[in-house]
This record gives structure tokens, sequence and C-alpha cells, in this order.
């Protein structure tokens, strides 16, 4: 009897043996644990996976009857290694039902090729944006957000606190780089400029120093923990921290994740230094522990006992030493997606059994070939929808997680929560509790600020005052010239001439203002009017008045070259002005066409960049300077310097030959000449110095405007300070003859003495007539008396040898005539008589002439 007891009892936990084993539901787990690479979040995410299980196992009314079992293994978030895992879970007993699976890369090979076996993939610790893709994973959900739903966060953060320029630092993985694309996009619609995009493989070195020569300033960074901490350590070494600077990290890696001596990651930094370049940065992540820490959850807990819980469980493991030194395992901040997707498989298999005993299915009979078990799976997990300790846990169409978005900073060493955005109603929660590095937001790119550099106003204003003096002098200078232009002193100068020049000095002293003209005067539109105005006043009043004075100078030559057989005539004013008007029309001749085809223009000259002295601020100064240009400046300013300079040298020429010529005719050739000197000299010097100053406007402007001052007022000083001195002298005409003997005649006078000297230039030639006739009979007397005896002509010839026996119609004139010509000291010779019998010369005319000379 008791032999059959025992052998009843044996089959009864036979029984209940083979029927627990029946009622259980497995599922595969594939968790990144150890490696160096990638993401080992399986660290915290199998301790949180297990917790979930023991939960949902103890819970009635969740999978009544049965027992979810967990078969997991490492991935070591390497792909290859994650397939191999993934077969063995497949074809190795017992029936999976469902695959957890965390690390991107591990998740797209995993998903991918799930789809062959009729299973669902839940990832708890995936965020690549490839995921998304729902042709490529149809049967793929994760509790994990995507990572781009940090990307509509960051361009909300750049557009709150104006940042329109930012870079980019990605490591060479496919999560990263589906983030990036998404983000390109993104920045694009918002019209923030992508600097630069810098990727590294596993050294960042390199792209951590390309960053600081594109001088990049707010960076996003998108790299796994252990490639973070080497970045962190790039950051130091190339400064590329502190009040300058903004970095975006990933913000799920743990709180501690920059501190510590991590010399077996390849990270060669101390811990301080870790700490300082960490200061500051920004971290976008979608919240992974529910912020009402009192709310209860479906699994009855609230956030601080799931922490209190986890921290026991991980510390019964091999965290209990780094815990006490309150480093946590990686993979922490994810542990309530691994929670929570145990209990989102929980809840979708509860639906599918209730539907399954609609359809006389079991869940437990589910084969890889079984298709429509596998889409009951689906549906109800894209139905599943609970509070958890991620807080509220929902799918998209696409299977990603929907979940708000958290702002933290580093501050003082721990990260503070500065807001939330929730990404479906583009709304901003800001705490206002950020903290700048120099107290205000950095900047996006240094500021450039353009800065014209304009006249010193002093400056221009001592140049103008001076100019309109000179412009006063000159025109009070020409009501004297007009005034007194019936004194001889004014008349033998050409007054007219005097004023074509003092109009052009005028006109010259009026380009002062044109030049000092630049932007702070006049707007950018009026500018190009101003730089004609300049070309054509300079050129126009440098025609009027060193032309008029080379026209004199002209004439002086002409007059003291000419021959003295040719009469000397009286200077008409009409040839003075012809000289003029002739460099007038060269001047139109280069000045229209320059304007009609090419005309001036601003343009401005770029200077390096420079650092304000007045402030500490990441500002730089370009200075800028405008100018007046035009496509073919050089070539215009050649044919113009060519032509002027012509007419210079020539200037020069007559100036040095008529030096010491004085005419009658033009009475100041003298100082004329002097003039074209100062004229010269100024010019030769003006031009070349001008263009090697020309990049310092108050340096350029003060030399070209003195010149200008200078030369005018010297031309003016020297033509008419004597003439003025002559007049204030000898206010009437008769006393101007004891100052300069050249104007003691009235001009009856100077046309009388005219007339005689002409009939004394055809007596002359009379004269050397008659002495070559007188030759010519000497010759034949002389011929006679050889034919003749010696004895009875001797005597005869010796009494007739100055005996000259001409006809009545001829004059005998005996003349003895010294003349002297070419000073205006003396304009005749002196000690000369003149004796005619001819009718032309009367009594009177001859008593004048022997009077005067």
């Amino acid at each position: 009897m008791e032999y059959l007891l025992r052998a009843c009892t044996f089959l009864y936990l036979v029984f209940l043996t083979s029927v627990s084993s029946d009622n259980v539901l497995h599922i595969g787990g594939i968790f990144p644990i150890n490696g160096k690479g990638g993401w080992q979040g399986g660290q915290a995410c199998e301790p949180a996976a297990s917790l979930a299980l023991e939960d949902v196992n103890k819970r009635n009314d969740i999978l009544a009857g049965y027992t979810l079992q967990l078969h997991w293994n490492d991935s070591e978030c390497e792909p290859g290694l994650a397939a191999s895992v993934m077969y063995n879970l497949l074809y190795n007993d017992p029936q999976k039902l469902m695959l957890l699976a965390g690390c991107s890369t591990v998740c797209t090979t995993v998903a991918e090729a799930a789809k062959m076996w009729n299973l669902v993939v839940l990832c708890y610790g995936a965020s690549s944006p490839a995921l998304s893709d729902r042709n490529r994973f149809p049967t793929l959900f994760r509790t994990h957000p995507s990572a781009t739903v940090h990307n509509p966060t960051r361009i909300k953060l750049m557009k709150k606190f104006g940042w329109s320029r930012i870079a980019i630092l990605q490591q060479a993985e496919e999560v990263f780089i589906s983030t990036v694309e998404d983000l390109e996009n993104r920045c694009k619609e918002a019209d923030i400029e992508i600097m630069t995009r810098q990727s590294f493989l596993s050294d960042p070195t390199d792209a951590v120093r390309n960053l600081r020569r594109q001088d990049a300033r707010i960076i996003v960074g998108l790299f796994y923990v252990v490639a973070a901490r080497k970045v962190l350590c790039e950051i130091y070494k190339n400064q590329l921290y502190g009040k300058q600077y903004v970095w975006f990290f990933i913000g799920w890696y743990e709180d501690n994740w920059f501190k510590g001596n991590f010399t077996d990651d390849g990270v060669d930094c101390s811990p301080r230094e870790m700490e300082i370049a960490a200061e500051g940065h920004l971290t976008t992540e979608a919240l992974m522990w529910n912020q009402n820490t009192n709310q209860r959850t479906i699994s009855g807990m609230t956030v601080d006992d799931f922490r209190v819980r986890l921290d026991a469980k991980l510390r019964e493991g091999k965290y209990n030493e780094s815990l006490s030194k309150g480093l946590y395992p990686v993979g922490y901040q994810e542990a309530p997606l691994a929670y929570d997707a145990v209990w989102a498989v929980a809840l979708a298999f509860n639906k599918t059994m209730e539907k399954a005993l609609e359809n006389k299915r079991r869940l437990k009979d589910f084969t890889y070939t079984d298709k429509a078990i596998a889409d009951d799976i689906y549906s109800a997990m894209n139905s599943t929808k609970f509070l958890g300790i991620s807080g509220d846990v929902a799918f998209s169409s696409y299977g990603d997680r929907i979940a708000l978005t958290q702002i933290e900073q580093m501050i003082g060493q721990k990260y503070v929560v500065l807001g939330y955005y929730e990404t479906t109603t583009d709304n901003l929660t800001w705490i206002n509790k950020e903290q700048w590095i120099g107290g205000k937001v950095p900047q996006d790119r240094t500021i450039v600020k353009r800065v014209l550099r304009t006249l010193s106003i002093p400056l221009c204003i001592c140049m103008w005052t001076i100019s309109i003096i000179g412009i006063l002098v000159a025109i009070c200078l020409i009501a004297f010239n007009m005034c007194y232009s019936h004194r001889r002193v004014i008349q033998t100068s050409h007054p007219k001439c005097n004023t074509i020049m003092l109009i052009g000095i005028v006109i010259c002293l009026s380009s002062v203002f044109l030049l000092g003209l630049d932007g702070q005067f006049v707007s950018e539109d009026v500018y190009p009017f101003v730089c004609q105005a300049r070309a054509w006043f300079l050129s126009i009043g440098f025609t009027l008045s060193f032309g008029a004075m080379f026209s004199k100078i002209w004439r002086v030559h002409r007059l003291t070259t000419k021959s003295k057989s040719e009469p000397k005539k009286k200077i008409q004013p009409w040839k003075l002005y012809r000289m003029v008007t002739l460099l007038l029309l060269i001047d139109l001749f280069f000045l229209i066409p320059w304007q009609i085809y090419d005309p001036l223009a601003r343009s401005l000259i770029v200077f390096p960049l420079e650092k304000p002295l007045s402030t500490d601020d990441d500002i730089r100064i370009r200075p800028e300077l405008e100018h007046c240009e035009s496509e073919n400046h050089m070539l215009w300013l050649g044919l113009m310097g060519t032509y002027k300079g012509l007419v210079l040298v020539f200037g020069l020429f007559l100036a040095y030959e008529t030096r010491s010529i004085k005419v009658k005719q033009i009475n100041d050739s003298r100082y004329v000449g002097m003039s074209i000197y100062n004229v010269f000299v100024f010019c030769i010097i003006t031009a070349p110095v001008t263009l090697v100053i020309s990049t310092q406007q108050d340096a350029s402007f003060a030399f070209m405007a003195l010149s200008l001052i200078f030369c005018c007022f010297l031309s003016m000083a020297l033509i008419f300070v004597p003439k003025v001195i002559e007049v204030i002298r000898h206010p009437r005409d008769k006393s101007e003859s004891k100052y300069n003997p050249d104007f003691g005649m009235s001009k009856e006078d100077e046309d009388r003495y005219n007339k005689l000297l002409m009939e004394n230039e055809e007596l002359q030639k009379l004269i050397a007539q008659k002495e070559e006739r007188i030759h010519l009979l000497k010759l034949r007397l002389a011929e006679r008396d050889a034919l003749k005896g010696e004895d009875g002509y001797k005597g005869g010839l010796a009494d007739t040898s100055n005996l000259l026996t001409v006809n009545n119609k001829d004059t005998l004139i005996v003349a003895d005539f010294i003349t002297g010509e070419g000073t205006s000291d003396s304009a005749f010779g002196a000690g000369a008589s003149v004796c005619t019998r001819s009718s032309r010369a009367s009594a009177s005319d001859l008593e004048f002439s022997e009077s005067y000379l």
C-alpha cells in the first residue's frame, strides 16, 4: 500500500511537471554586456529585465496559468556575435515567442532577420533612426525612443538661444549616421547652417582638431559613451571648452560617465581635466524614468521603489564595489526601458492569448511558420499602452516609442534639468536654470563686426576750413583782378587768364570737400556720385589752373624764340584761351567715356580681423575702407596720368627755358614759371605717396588735401602778391614807372615807338643795300686806276676816294644805330641816332625818337 501511494505521488508530480512545462512562455534575450566598443547597456538592463520577470510572474491577472521565461546571452554589441546568439536561441529548444535586443547595431541585424521566422522583436536599447523603416523592419518595436526624437529638441534649443551655425561630430556607426542625416534635413528646414561634419571610427583626435581649425562653437556630438570619454579628453587638449563653446551630448549616458580613471578606454586625461571639459555641456534625452516619482506604475511600484530594488539587484552581482563609489554600470539610465519592455511583452502575450482562445488557438502552440499568431502578437504589441517605470509606454505606427524629451545641463559636475519638450505639440517647458560660463549665452561663431574706416572729423573740419579760406582768397583775387584790370600791372599779365587760373584753384580747393565725404556723411547709393564728382573736379580744376599758367609760359617761350627778322606783335588773348580750351577738350575726351562706359563705383578694401580692445567678448572687428574704383580703373588712371604728366613735364621744360627771361607782353612770366615748378614738384610727390598710403584713410586724405591747399595757396601768392603790393604802393599809373620802368609809357607812346622801331628796321636794310653798292663802286674805281698811269691820277684819286655820287632819287644815310633787346628792364638799346631825308619820318617823330632813346 505504501509503495502504491509513493507511485501515485510520483506520477502526480510528473504530471504537474509536464503541465507546468507546457505553461511556460519562452522569449529570447540578447544583452550587450561585455566588449570594448559600442554600448554595453546590458550590464544594468539584464538585471532590470529579471526584476520585470519576477513581477510579471507574480501577477495572477496577467498570463494566468502561464509563466514567462527569458533565455539570453551576451552580444557585446557586435552584430556578428548577435547573429550567432540569435541563431542559437532560435534553433535550440524551447520555442521562442519573441526576441528582446539592445544596442542599435544588434537590433538592426536581429530585426532584419527575425521576420524570416515570423518573430516580433522588441528593442529596449536601440535609438537608430534607421529602425523606423517599416519596409525593412516590419516586426520591430522598441521602448527606447528613436534618436531622431532628440533632433527636434536640438533645433528648438538652437532657435531659443539664437544659434544658426553648428558643427557635428559623430562616430561612424549606422545609428549616428542616420541621426545626422535627419538632423541635417531639419537644420535645412530651420535655416541652420552646418559648417562642418566630422566623423571618426575609434580615435577622435583628428576630428576634434579639425573642429578647432573650423572655429566651431556649437557642436553636436553623437557617439557611444566609451568614445564620448575619448572625445571629452580631446576637447580638453584642444581647449574647446569654456565660455565660447557649447557641446550637445547624448543624454542616455550615466550621470557619472566622465568621472573616474579611464586608462583602459585609452583616455589619458586626469579626472579633473575631464570634469573641466564636461562643465556646461547640454544633453537631450527621451525620458527613461517617470518624472512623477510618487506615481504607482503598472507593476505597483513607484520609480523610487524600482531604483531601490535595482540597486539591490546590482549589488548582488559584481557591481557592489563600483556602486559604493557612486559609479553605475552602463545602461543604468535605460534600465526602466528594459523593465517596461518585459511588461510590454507580457501584456501583448496576454492580449494575444485572449484572441487566440476566440479562434481556438493557443499561444504556446506558436511555431516559426505560424503567420496568424505572429500577426496577433504584432497587433497586440502595436496597441499596447500602459504606465511604466519609464513613463507612458506606447508605440507609433513605425514601432517607435512616443516619449517626452528632457533637456539637462552639466552645472557643478551635476546634471540639472532645464526643461522638457513635447515633440507632438511643439511645446517647450523651460525652467530657467541654465548657467553659462562667462555669464552670457555663447555665440555660434565669432561675431565679426564690419567697421567702416572713416576720416577723423576734426581732420575733415580742419582741412575744409583751410579750403574755405583758400576759396574766399581766390574769390577776392578774382574781384581784385576785375577791379584793377585797367592798371598796367594787371593788364599786361592778362587778367582774364589769371581769372581762369583762380577759377581752377577754386575748383581744386572744392575737391577737398569731396575727398572728405565718406560713409559717415553719405550713403552707399550717393557715394558713386561723389566718386565721379572727385574725378571731374580734380581734372577740370587742374586743367584750368595749370592750363592758364602753361599757356602763359608757352607764349613767353614763343616770343623769345622768334627770329629777329620777324616783327614783334602784340599777344592776342584768344591765343592764350585757345591753349586752355584745347586742354579742356582733352579732359572731356577722357572723362566722358570713363563715366559712360566704366563709371567709378564704391569698392571696399577688407582688412584682416582685429580684436577689440574694449571688451573680452567673442568679437572681432573687420575693418573696411571704401574707395572709388571702376572695372578698368588702372587703365583710365594710366591714360589720365600719362596725359597730365606730359603736360607737366612740358610745362616744366618751358619754365626752365624761360627762367631768366622777361617780356613786356607778359610781365609775370617769372612767377608763372615758379608756380609751374611748384605744381610739378607737388604732383610728383603726391601721386606715388598717395598710392602707398591709400589704406590709411586719415594720412591719405591729409596728405592729398594739404598738397592741394599748399599748391593752390603758393600759386596764388607767387602770381598775385607782387601785383597787390604794387597796387597798394602805387595807387596811380604814373608812379608805377619809378617802381618798374617797363611800365613808363602810355598807350600812345607805345604805338609810336613800335612804328619807329619798324621804320628803323627798314632803314637798316636800306643802309645795308647802299653799303653794298659803295663797295662795288670802290672796286670799279680801283680797276680804273689800274688801267691809267700812276702819274696824273694818284692825286686825283686820293681826292675823290671819299666821294660818293648818287642820283637824285637816292637818299644819303649816315647812321650809327645801337640797339639792345632781350630783357624787360631795357626794351631798346641806347645811344642810337637816326638821320634821314625820307619824307616818311617827320620832324616831330625824329624829335620824339631822339628824346626817348
